[in-house]
């Protein structure tokens, strides 16, 4: 018997000790209560609204820790500490936004899954009326869910069994290469990368102009290329507000946004002077060309439907706007592909044609690079999927008897890994499928806005073309299809799928 649910113990002695690291975790907005005490509501309401989840988080992890002891990890149980994990650290984080701002529990459930995964997307307007502790929270959830709760906790609690089944558990599930050997050591390079760019960011930002409370809470979301803003019009807030220097700031979140979206590793080669790094790789060559080639397309759909190609060749047309269109193209493709929930434009509104519109969805689904803390399928799993056509087509004009293994950088992927891929691509769209069904059956939104809304779940993505009226106004089921779909998207289907399986837990 104790053989049997050995598993068991170590899942919940496991998610135990996050909580009591997550207990602590949760008393850091009291900083911003005591700074703006007495301004837009902080004061003893949100100085209790999160000493309480601290409190409750604390005396639950001490239970589990308490009557359940840990045993023998491995893989399958790491993966159901990973999904079970970002549900009960979610749940714990809504409980500020019940407590300071009176929410009921599913929207504060949906906005704290949505900054953990760093998806973005809100069910709550009027954000610059909100306590500033609240918004912080807020950016917070984003900043430690980018990177991952698991490798947060795992940095502090580098010693245990089952370390690296945990880090590989939510990790993104395909073959890469570390940092260096070790994950302890992985971790704490992993993590002083994210923070050293998160305090640049900071500065730049301070030195644009930027209040300091914007820019701490602007640099942790465009960082873990989630998207909170302190603002309903997020980025745009400081164009509509005339500030001096908006355009700069647009430029910095987008280069924020760029780097967070790349493989770390290509970060760190960089800081040691490597500049191969932005070449020398098939997932960095193929980053930079559906950059290019998608921020192509949009300009040139934009430039001739509106007709300012042709004031273009005629000499017509100010370089001013032609910046400015070049600006809000880059920015938004940027914030999509990173899957970051920035904009300067609402992706909804006429400034973007139906077809740029079409490409931000195809966009969502491909999302950053393998190692980086954007989510989506990834652009490495991208071109093993080309390779993987290629090959078949090849065969085809050959013979069906060729061996033809597919090779990326040198190194051969294993079939396993590419029927892994081919899987994780096939339950991807139908997800998307199943979720725009629901929306469109629970809602009277268009057939196109009901599946956009799941590609930003799923996608991790913050734009949506549900508007923020919309959304809040969703129904029950449609939002825990959202949960589902962030929470699925973000740790890549297959540990949300294992906590339905009932052999697993034995």
């Amino acid at each position: 018997m104790r053989h049997r649910f050995s598993r068991i113990n170590y899942i919940l002695n496991s998610i135990g000790a996050l909580l009591e690291a997550l207990g602590f975790f949760v008393l850091l907005p009291i900083i911003p209560v005591i700074i703006y005490w007495g301004d837009r509501g902080d004061g003893l309401v949100t100085l209790f609204s999160f000493l309480f989840p601290s409190v409750i988080s604390l005396l639950a992890g001490k239970i589990l820790r308490l009557f359940f002891r840990s045993e023998d990890a491995d893989m399958t149980g790491a993966m159901l500490v990973c999904g079970l994990s970002w549900l009960a650290v979610s749940f714990i984080g809504a409980l500020p936004f019940v407590f300071s701002i009176g929410s009921n529990f599913l929207n504060a459930y949906f906005e704290a899954m949505s900054g953990f995964t760093a998806t973005g997307i809100s069910v709550y307007s009027n954000i610059e009326y909100m306590p500033r502790s609240i918004i912080f929270w807020r950016a917070l959830t984003q900043w430690v869910g980018g990177i991952g709760i698991l490798s947060f906790f795992l940095l502090i609690r580098t010693r245990g069994s089952g370390t690296h089944f945990i880090a590989s558990a939510e990790s993104h599930k395909i073959d890469s290469s570390r940092i260096v050997p070790g994950i302890a050591h992985t971790l704490k390079i992993l993590w002083s990368i994210y923070a050293g760019l998160t305090i640049v960011a900071i500065a730049v930002l301070c030195f644009e102009g930027m209040s300091g409370f914007d820019s701490v809470c602007h640099s942790l979301t465009a960082t873990a290329t989630g998207g909170f803003s302190p603002y309903d019009s997020s980025i745009a807030h400081y164009r509509l507000s005339g500030h001096p220097n908006y355009i700069m700031i647009e430029y910095t979140i987008a280069v924020i946004m760029l780097l967070g979206g790349m493989n770390f590793l290509v970060l760190f080669r960089l800081l040691n002077f490597d500049i191969k790094a932005l070449w020398d790789n098939i997932e960095i060559r193929t980053w930079w060309l559906l950059l290019s080639g998608f921020c192509s397309l949009i300009m040139l759909d934009h430039l001739y439907r509106n007709g300012i190609l042709n004031q273009l060749m005629a000499g017509n047309f100010e370089f001013s706007e032609l910046e400015k269109i070049f600006r809000y193209t880059i920015f938004q493709v940027i914030a999509i592909i990173t899957t970051a929930g920035f904009k300067t434009r609402d992706i909804a509104s006429d400034f973007f044609p139906a077809f740029s519109k079409q490409l931000f969805l195809i966009m969502m689904i491909i999302g950053g690079c393998v190692g980086s803390t954007s989510g989506g399928i990834k652009v490495l799993r991208i071109s093993i999927l080309w390779k993987l056509m290629k090959r078949e087509l090849y065969k085809l004009r050959v013979s069906s008897r060729t061996v033809t293994p597919i090779v990326i950088d040198g190194k051969i992927v294993s079939s396993d890994e590419s029927h892994r891929i081919a899987a994780l691509f096939f339950t991807w769209i139908a997800l998307l499928g199943i979720g725009g069904g629901i929306t469109a059956f629970f809602s009277d939104l268009d057939s196109f806005k009901s599946f956009s809304g799941m590609f930003s779940a799923l996608g991790n993505v913050g734009p949506c073309f549900i508007s923020a009226k919309d959304m809040i106004g969703l129904g029950v089921v449609t939002k825990c299809t959202y949960i589902f779909g962030m929470l699925a998207g973000r740790l890549e289907i297959i540990p949300v799928f294992l906590l339905f399986s009932r052999k697993a837990w034995r």
